[in-house]
């Protein structure tokens, strides 16, 4: 298999890497296992500072990290930086706060002394996407090296400069050799992996699909896994939401990264009464994005990712509207180079269509009408998927209570759904299970271990 870095922006093949074959792979799993037997027993003051350490490399070069994203899955240039500054962020969290998170919990009982401590489990296997290819990466791996761990990252395949660049990242901070490796291999190749005696868990980010998959692999063996998969994130417009504010904050959300985050606003559930008004205030804001080179500063929708991505994005489309879903926007590919596709809205949205029950991962935003608070909550619930979600009202106790009711791991109030250091990060229902990040994030991929002194 050949494994190949395509720019989105002008489908032109940059560079290719031979996937590794048997001998490479066990020779870095054997590399990796001797490796992290001394990185388990190293001192929490060590790692931390080889985090923090880390976090100043991206900074440093966060012009070149960012170009590197931009060239290999084409997000905006500025959304690349913010990507690589939150990476740094996490790293500076972790090496902060690890300590307090992995210290030894006292509890009373019968013994003289009975404690939980936290203790690393070996060597995890990653298996990360392509969307945000720093950021995936980086907030499973600060918490897990800080835990202790040791990490091998089977990267998504049309990202290999960016997995490279990571273990170098690593490498060049004084992590020691063979703690972090990047893998180049295929899917299958790493769901084989899974049952290797040297893997002790997994975690994995990417589509439902291959998420049952890595589950099942992972199950049949008897091995912790961590997984973050696909979301359909309702985003809930109440009567009393500030309008202006609700359709600025949806239209960032849903073509940041050019609709390509599984926490974006997938679909926008409006009350009747403040629908024409809000349709009108958020088409016009979509209809003012600028879609153009990724490298250029003034860009806020890029290329999505892959031709194969957009032709299925399409179907999804094309299907709804013949199903009775109205066309407000967009809603085509753009002609030309790479792999463009219009901001576009779609309304009128139902159920049986494509953009009711399915994830539409591009830059679409779908509009479903429902007749009161009560209704819109049904339908935000009426989905398989449970990653993130969202409601927008003028009164902040409504708008908690209201978002207690939402069957998801995350639930915004007037904000933006977003993934943050110090806070838990995960799904539930099809969008998996698990937490990353913050304290839960730290605790995954340790075994929590009794001890009881008499």
């Amino acid at each position: 298999m050949v494994m190949a870095s395509v720019n989105p922006y002008t489908g032109a093949n940059v560079k290719t890497y031979a996937a590794w074959n048997h001998t490479q792979i066990d020779a870095v799993m054997q590399q990796t296992m001797h490796a992290a037997a001394s990185w388990n027993v190293s001192s929490l003051h060590n790692r931390s500072a080889v985090l923090r350490q880390v976090a100043n490399r991206l900074r440093a070069n966060n012009a070149h990290y960012a170009g590197l994203i931009t060239l290999e899955m084409g997000k905006p240039v500025r959304e690349a930086r913010a990507e690589i500054e939150k990476c740094a962020w996490g790293c500076d969290y972790y090496a902060e706060h690890a300590a307090r998170f992995l210290a030894d919990e006292v509890i009373e009982s019968d013994a003289r002394r009975s404690v939980v401590a936290y203790q690393p489990l070996g060597t995890v296997l990653a298996v990360m996407p392509w969307n945000f290819p720093f950021w995936q990466v980086f907030r499973f791996a600060a918490p897990t090296l800080m835990a202790g761990n040791a990490a091998l990252l089977k990267h998504a395949s049309n990202v290999p400069q960016c997995s490279l660049a990571i273990e170098e990242i690593f490498r060049s901070a004084g992590l020691p050799e063979n703690v972090f490796r990047s893998l180049l291999l295929d899917g299958a190749g790493a769901e084989a992996l899974i049952g290797d005696p040297r893997i002790q868990a997994v975690s994995f980010t990417g589509s439902e699909a291959a998420g049952r998959r890595v589950a099942a692999a992972a199950g049949a063996h008897l091995k912790k896994s961590v997984l973050e998969l696909g979301g359909s994130d309702a985003f809930i417009v109440l009567a009393d939401a500030d309008l202006e504010r609700a359709a600025e904050v949806g239209v960032a959300s849903r073509f940041l990264n050019a609709g390509q985050s599984c926490i974006a606003a997938k679909r926008i559930i409006i009350v009747d009464a403040i629908a024409a008004e809000f349709i009108s205030i958020f088409r016009q804001k979509a209809a003012a994005l600028v879609v153009g080179d990724p490298a250029d500063e003034g860009t806020h929708v890029g290329p999505m990712a892959r031709a194969d991505l957009r032709t299925e994005l399409h179907r999804q489309v094309t299907d709804s509207i013949q199903q009775g879903a109205q066309p407000l926007l967009g809603c085509t590919p753009l002609p030309g180079d790479g792999f463009f596709y219009a901001p576009s809205l779609l309304d009128h949205v139902r159920p049986g269509m494509p953009a009711y029950a399915e994830e539409l991962f591009g830059p679409v935003a779908c509009i479903i009408r429902a007749k009161d608070d009560e209704d819109a909550l049904r339908i935000a619930n009426d989905n398989r998927y449970g990653l993130g979600g969202s409601v927008w009202t003028r009164n902040g106790d409504k708008g908690e209570a209201y978002a207690r009711r939402l069957q998801c791991g995350a639930a915004f109030v007037n904000g933006l759904v977003k993934s943050d250091p110090r806070l838990p990060f995960g799904g539930i229902k099809a969008s998996g299970y698990g937490r990353e990040l913050s304290l839960h994030g730290i605790r995954e991929f340790v075994n929590a271990k009794t001890l009881w002194i008499k």
